[in-house]
């Protein structure tokens, strides 16, 4: 058993130091707000920690996968990660917004958003992209619109998604390091999604995480500093299935 007042003492100090990337606090649905996995869980006493809807990883560094590891389960959710106990509740066509703690002006990049069907292990997720935003104007990018908007980004659940149990992953890809071979971070975020509504469309097959991304895919190695004024999405097709 772990000591919580030591171990947390100790969690507390360590991550003001590691802040600087970060990690979703938690979304609101229709204003209504659910906690996602604060990486401070690992310090409290065995089964102690609070249960949400986030699924807890070993990221108590606030650090990000490498492209060295894109072919591994951490992929999904962050590295070990494991379910969360409770669930977003939304119907298909609610916006889902989500609250990071905080994120570095720096770390430009991509946010990508997936489903796949409720699955309580990593490695057996299998994903849809239902959205993805980079560029926005010259060097203006998503990420520059999250730390505007109060460190937060929404997407919407597909209107036409059928009923059921779902994980969402929400994710930043920051580029600041991707002109080099194994220079780009992801930072996978995970949380369980409990979708109501009449909708018939459901992913009739997704991608595993380690198939996502490779190491030298174009979006993965890019150059954040030049003059692109597009921007190559890695992972697979947008599914518009459900829209």
């Amino acid at each position: 058993m772990r000591s919580h007042a030591i171990f947390f003492g100790l969690a507390t100090s360590f991550l003001e130091l590691t802040s600087a990337h970060g990690f979703v606090s938690g979304v609101t649905v229709n204003d209504k707000w659910t906690a996602g996995s604060d990486p401070v869980w690992f310090y409290y006493a065995e089964g102690s920690a609070p249960a949400t809807a986030g699924w807890d990883a070993l990221n108590q560094d606030i650090g990000f996968i490498e492209p060295a590891n894109f072919g591994t389960s951490d992929i999904n959710c962050h590295k070990s990660a494991k379910v969360g106990k409770n669930f977003i509740d939304a119907k298909a066509g609610d916006k889902v917004t989500f609250y990071w703690n905080t994120w570095p002006d720096s770390h430009k990049g991509p946010i990508i958003n997936y489903i796949a069907p409720f699955k309580a292990t990593a490695g057996d997720l299998s994903w849809s992209k239902i959205s993805q935003d980079s560029i926005i104007s010259s060097n203006t990018w998503v990420t520059d619109s999250l730390i505007a908007n109060n460190f937060t980004s929404s997407t919407t659940i597909p209107k036409n998604l059928k009923a059921g149990d779902y994980v969402i992953r929400h994710e930043i890809i920051a580029l600041h390091g991707a002109t080099n071979d194994n220079g780009a971070q992801a930072y996978p975020q995970c949380l369980n999604l409990r979708v109501t509504g009449s909708g018939k469309a459901s992913p009739s097959s997704g991608t595993a995480g380690s198939k996502l991304y490779k190491r030298n895919d174009p979006g993965i190695m890019f150059n954040v500093y030049g003059s692109a004024t597009s921007y190559p999405y890695p992972g697979p097709q947008l599914w518009t299935g459900a829209n």
